[in-house]
Order: structure tokens, then C-alpha cells, then sequence
């Protein structure tokens, strides 16, 4: 049989994805009559993050370096003074660093050095298989070269990246985590949900994905070691965010002893980034400026429900 040629799509935040019905078809074929073929190609599916934000000038004039990070050559922009305390800047899945330069003038207006990269597999950064471990890997590498970091701001899967560092010991004073998934696991099974793929197929493919990285889906999820980790901690979340469910912040933000919740209404999953009201917030708390931040924003939905 001819290997089908796979285009790349958004394999790791699946929810707001449209797959083609000849994908399905092809997966539940395939799964069912050639076990191994479905197993690898699903695989590079939710390892090849796609390449889609376009390229463009960093926010503001800023030095590019290059950061060694395991076998990943990072790209890796800062502003600001450098002897100032840093904020690291994390986006997401699919995504590039210039789509967190929304905070990077708020930041640098309080007195902060700002530092922002591209993910591995991203960017300026390569490309190639990559996996929430390799993201885990890449903080510890620009935090070799470029920190500590006073805090971080991290978006969708750049976030369970961060929240992943701070079970391992990363060194962070606090944390702003953005629209975060809380299980791969539960990834995994969304994954496979929505190409059509067997249960044996998906579990191979874990399997698969276990061996390569050296990291069980079981020990990512294991969520309640947050509880040791003392670092202060906002999620801002979108009640209606179609990507990653807001109840994914809630099960986080519960396991963290020092965890406030931001709610905001009709962002989405990526407009969030841009919103002058979550970027005041955000710029308030990594400023130590926590009850300046709101518990939702706008206060009530817009349109307000009729009472």
C-alpha cells in the first residue's frame, strides 16, 4: 500500500480542529487493517506542530541569540536591561514567540527584562518530531543562558509546559499560566476520538511515544504534585475557549496552594493573548501587584444575561 502523505495540523490542542472525513476514513481503515502503519503516522501527527503563524518582526528592537537546548537549537529574543529581573515568555502549540509580544511593552514599562523563544519544532527553532518533553527541556535551556526568571508567562501547551518545569524544580518567583491543558492522557484520548483511531492503536502509539521521550503519559498527569510547589500562580482562562476547556484551569489551579483564577468572556483561545485588559492583569501580577488583577473580565459577559 502507498503511505498516505499526511499534511501537518494542530495534532496537540484537537477541540477546535476540523478534520477531513477522507482522515477519518483513512485512520479507521488503516487501524483496524494495518495496526503498525496507523501507529506511525498518527504518531507524527501528534509530534509535527503545524507551521502556520506567520513570520514577523519582534514587538520591539530586541537581541536575537542562539540557545542550545538538548538536540534543539533554540531562537531566542530578550529586551530590556540586563541586569534587570527577567520574564520569560512561553507561547504555544503551532505557535511563534512574536504571539506573546503583546506583554512584552507592559513588562519592560515595569522595569523588567523580557525574554521570549521560540518552541522547539517552531519558529526559528527547526523543525522535526516534538513533544511536551522537549518544551520542558528548552525552559531549562534558556534558563541556563538567560535567567532565573523572576517569573513566566506561558500560553496553551507552552503553560503545561511551566507547569510541568515547576513539579521538576524549575525556579520560578511566579507564574502566569494562559489557556492551559491539564492531562495528556486526556489529550491522547481526544487525539485518537478524532481521527477515528482504535484504542490499541492509541495506547501503541503511547507506547511509541513513552519509549522515545523517556516520560509516561501517567506520570505527566500526575497533577497533585503541584501541591508542594509554593510558587504564586495565575490562570487566565476563557469560559467559552473551544480549544482547552476552562474547567482545565479550575483542576490546576486547585491543586496549587497559591493559585488565583481570571475569567474572561468571549476571548477564545487565542485572542486572550492580545486583550489590553489581560495583558494589564497579567503585567499587574508579575509585578507583585495582585489585588489589582480581577476575577473576571469584562466583570459580567458581554451581552450581559437579562437577570
Amino acid at each position: 500500500m502507498t503511505a498516505l502523505r499526511i499534511a501537518p495540523m494542530n495534532s496537540t490542542i484537537v477541540r477546535s480542529v476540523i478534520v477531513p472525513v477522507v482522515v477519518r476514513g483513512y485512520f479507521r481503515t488503516v487501524s483496524r487493517l494495518l495496526p503498525g502503519l496507523a501507529v506511525r503516522h498518527a504518531e507524527r501527527l501528534f509530534t509535527r506542530p503545524p507551521r502556520r503563524v506567520p513570520r514577523r518582526a519582534p514587538p520591539v528592537p530586541a537581541r536575537r541569540e542562539q540557545v542550545t537546548a538538548a538536540h534543539h537549537e533554540l531562537a531566542v529574543w530578550q529586551a530590556g536591561p540586563p541586569q534587570a529581573p527577567a520574564v520569560l515568555l512561553v507561547h504555544g502549540w503551532g505557535g511563534r514567540a512574536v504571539q506573546m509580544g503583546g506583554f512584552v511593552e507592559p513588562l519592560l514599562a515595569r522595569g523588567f527584562r523580557v525574554v521570549w523563544f521560540d518552541l522547539p519544532g517552531h519558529g526559528e527553532s527547526g523543525s522535526g518530531p516534538v513533544a511536551l518533553p522537549d518544551l520542558v527541556r528548552a525552559l531549562d535551556g534558556v534558563a541556563a543562558t538567560h535567567g532565573p526568571f523572576a517569573a513566566a508567562v506561558g500560553h496553551s501547551l507552552g503553560a503545561a509546559a511551566l507547569v510541568l518545569a515547576l513539579r521538576r524544580g524549575f525556579g520560578l518567583g511566579r507564574v502566569v499560566l494562559l489557556s492551559p491543558p491539564a492531562s495528556m492522557g486526556e489529550h491522547a484520548r481526544n487525539f485518537a476520538r478524532l481521527l477515528g483511531i482504535t484504542p490499541r492503536v492509541r495506547e501503541a502509539m503511547r507506547r511509541r511515544l513513552e519509549a522515545r521521550y523517556g516520560w509516561r503519559f501517567a506520570d505527566i498527569d500526575r497533577t497533585e504534585e503541584l501541591a508542594a510547589v509554593g510558587v504564586p500562580a495565575l490562570f487566565v482562562h476563557d469560559e467559552s475557549d473551544a480549544v482547552v476547556p476552562f474547567d482545565h484551569s479550575l483542576r490546576l489551579a486547585a491543586a496549587l496552594p497559591a493559585a488565583r483564577t481570571l475569567r474572561t468572556w468571549g476571548l477564545g483561545h487565542f485572542r486572550i493573548l492580545g486583550d489590553p485588559g489581560v495583558v494589564r492583569a497579567v503585567a499587574d501580577f508579575v509585578s507583585g501587584r495582585e489585588a489589582e488583577v480581577p476575577a473576571e473580565l469584562p466583570a459580567l459577559p458581554v451581552p450581559a444575561p437579562l437577570y
